[in-house]
């Protein structure tokens, strides 16, 4: 584990599109949120801009949030914003789904916008969301 990111990485047999529903499912059981439902499966973005992806590109960036938590996080600080953005990236690889969570570890939140409060508590959503993670991998 480094001292300012680690890559959550996981791997399963289920398909991008069970992963997905189990999340969904799970983080609307823990007041969270998947907040660019219309817009995580990256095929889809890329070809509304004109963009041709191979036919089998099937990468899903789900942007995870927990309104009732970022809005006064936000309101405190606006600094904030830049970090607040939670990305779990799933797709296929080599027969299998994969998923990928890019954690900001709280000496470089703190570091960044010298602010140990929210650094703390993000690292509290982090270890949420890699919960979730788990368990929509494990149902």
């Amino acid at each position: 584990m480094s001292k300012w990111a680690t890559l959550v990485c996981r791997e399963t047999d289920k398909s991008v599109e069970e992963v997905i529903a189990a999340l969904q499912t799970i983080c609307s059981e823990t007041g969270f949120i998947i907040h660019n439902e219309d817009k995580m499966e990256m095929a889809n973005t890329f070809g509304s801009h004109g963009v041709e992806v191979a036919k089998d590109f099937d990468l899903h960036m789900v942007q995870i949030c927990n309104p009732e938590k970022a809005a006064p996080s936000l309101q405190k600080n606006h600094e904030r914003a830049a970090l607040i953005p939670k990305f779990v990236t799933i797709f296929s690889q080599n027969g299998k789904t994969q998923v990928r969570l890019l954690r900001l570890e709280p000496a470089l939140i703190e570091e960044l916008i010298q602010d140990k409060d929210f650094a703390e508590s993000s690292s509290k959503n982090y270890d949420a969301i890699i919960a979730q993670v788990d368990k929509a991998l494990a149902v």
